[in-house]
């Protein structure tokens, strides 16, 4: 029960600092700036979280984590099931605490959806928003197996490798599609976003929930054939 606790609690925190600077900073193309705090937000968040739960749980907080972890032969089923669960109250606990800062604060959510994904920046193409999507999270999820692999040499730089990825694949992919690669995260802010009105968020989330997800099994098997 601990590492689903952990997983939650890990969620949370990256929605509420990653998705919180986006709603704080934005994230248009005229402001350089917030992507690449947003994008830092992010992939710091992970940093601090590989190295305070990473020892509990392995810190996934991301159901394509947790799937690529699963088809890698890492984690039961039944446990895959449970950490997704886990993740995806996180996410909304995460949104939920936003919702009550930015709220009762009087700030400005400069996002418009509480850090939600959008497909604005490929012209509300899913097809296009799928690609972004599956591209950046083989890359993520890919560089995770590679980082976590019994082969690998990192020692405890592991962590810092994972969180320097998603900055990366964040600085692309925030000016197109927000930038996901996790389901979870995608999941709590549309659903706090269509409960305060909303609902722009909850009709694109598919994108983001398939995108990741595909993204993840192509970078288990890829992994898996090269490692082998």
């Amino acid at each position: 029960m601990k590492k689903y606790v952990a997983e939650c609690i890990g969620t949370a925190t990256l929605v509420v600092l990653g998705c919180g600077t986006a709603m704080l900073v934005g994230c248009d193309a005229a402001s350089g700036s917030g992507y690449l705090l947003t994008a830092l937000a992010f992939g710091l968040t992970i940093v601090a979280m590989a190295y305070s739960i990473g020892n509990i749980s392995g810190c996934h907080i991301n159901p394509a984590v947790s799937l690529g972890v699963l088809l890698s032969g890492g984690m039961e089923v039944s446990e895959f099931v449970a950490y997704v669960i886990s993740q995806c109250l996180g996410a909304f606990a995460g949104a939920g605490i936003l919702a009550l800062i930015f709220n009762l604060g009087g700030v400005e959510d400069k996002t418009g959806g509480f850090g939600s994904n959008g497909l604005a920046g490929v012209g509300g193409n899913p097809v296009a928003g799928l690609i972004v999507e599956i591209v950046l999270t083989f890359i993520f999820v890919i560089a995770i197996l590679g980082v976590t692999s019994k082969k690998a040499s990192h020692g405890s730089f592991g962590g810092l490798v994972i969180g320097l990825t998603l900055v990366v694949v964040h600085i692309l992919g925030i000016g197109l599609t927000g930038t996901s690669v996790n389901p979870a995260r995608s999941f709590g802010p549309a659903l706090v976003a269509a409960f305060t009105g909303n609902s722009a968020p909850i009709a694109a989330l598919w994108v983001f929930i398939v995108g990741p997800l595909v993204g993840a099994a192509l970078a288990a098997f890829v992994y898996k054939a090269l490692e082998d």
